[in-house]
């Protein structure tokens, strides 16, 4: 299939470009590298990059036309400064729309949208059910959520992916990496008391590939493992893989006031409908994302949060 991906450099859109190039696939990626990084894709057959912004309506009409892909996954999204309201609405928002409109012009036959739990805002009660009120809080929960609701519009088959923490090769972001870099220098965490879902990357590969199929319904699911789990949990992980087991342990503090005390989707309606379960536990998940640091060291660090915590 010919598939265009916005954000490809990042951490979703590399891993789906190496998942998917072997099996045939053409793919186009466009991408700004605000926090992808141009190394991680490859110079190989099948492969097409080039770099610009979502914002910019008049390349991506032009781009989609010449590719006319099957197939447009929008990773693309603007999350880095909390307080850069314009930059987050622009690519979130407007630059959406520019995607879903050249999807449009240009016959693409489904767009797969990725969209954080954090439109869920600070729900009632857990696992949030897709039907749940969305109530974001933050410059990047409403901008994604607002992009969301565009694309709901559009006139080509929508699938919009409510993403639990995702792991696998080149995570850059939350409580994973930031403890592992931290640990490994020597230096001192904090937890925060708060609870998060996370979903192996070999999970969120094989529901893509589902996604390229003839028959899957237009909609928005939830994908997640539907557990949660806290912190301090991870942390524990990490210094065990460590071997510091004679480690201070860190202070638990209140999640902070542009965060979420618990974060966990209940994916039964994703299950029940395209047939889709996560494969690996916790342990699982979190133990393959450290191997991988182990193997490839972690480097920047990313965070939606205002300030830059040592855990999400």
């Amino acid at each position: 299939m010919r598939i265009f991906i916005t954000g490809g450099a990042g951490c979703l859109g590399s891993n789906l470009i190496e998942h998917w190039i072997p099996a045939g696939h053409e793919i186009f990626v466009f991408d700004n590298f605000a926090t992808g990084k141009r190394e991680v894709l490859p110079q190989v057959a099948g492969l097409t990059v080039v770099e610009g912004s979502v914002v910019d309506g008049v390349l991506v009409d032009r781009l989609m036309g010449d590719f006319k892909p099957d197939i447009v996954v929008h990773s693309a999204a603007s999350y880095k400064d909390p307080s850069d309201w314009l930059e987050d609405a622009a690519t979130n928002v407007t630059g959406t729309i520019n995607v879903a409109r050249a999807a449009e012009a240009h016959g693409a036959k489904r767009l797969i949208n990725f969209q954080t739990a954090l439109c869920y805002g600070r729900p009632s009660a857990v696992p949030i059910p897709v039907d749940a009120p969305t109530a974001p809080f933050t410059s990047y929960g409403i901008s994604k959520t607002a992009g969301e609701q565009f694309l709901r519009m559009a006139q080509i088959p929508v699938v919009s992916l409510r993403l639990a923490n995702v792991t696998g090769p080149r995570l850059a972001i939350g409580p994973i990496p930031t403890f592992y870099k931290r640990l490994k220098a020597g230096q001192k965490c904090f937890c925060s008391d708060t609870v998060r879902d996370f979903l192996d990357m070999e999970d969120f590969l094989a529901l893509m590939d589902q996604l390229l199929g003839e028959t899957v319904p237009a909609g928005v699911y939830n994908v997640s493992t539907g557990e949660g789990h806290s912190i301090k949990e991870i942390f524990d992980i990490v210094a065990d893989h460590l071997r510091l087991s004679n480690i201070e342990q860190p202070p638990i503090v209140p999640p902070g006031a542009d965060d979420v005390p618990a974060v966990v989707l209940d994916a039964s309606f994703t299950n029940a409908t395209l047939g889709w379960h996560a494969e690996h536990n916790f342990e699982q998940t979190i133990r393959r994302q450290l191997n991988w640091y182990d193997q490839h060291g972690v480097t920047d660090i990313y965070s939606h949060l205002a300030a830059q915590p040592t855990s999400r």
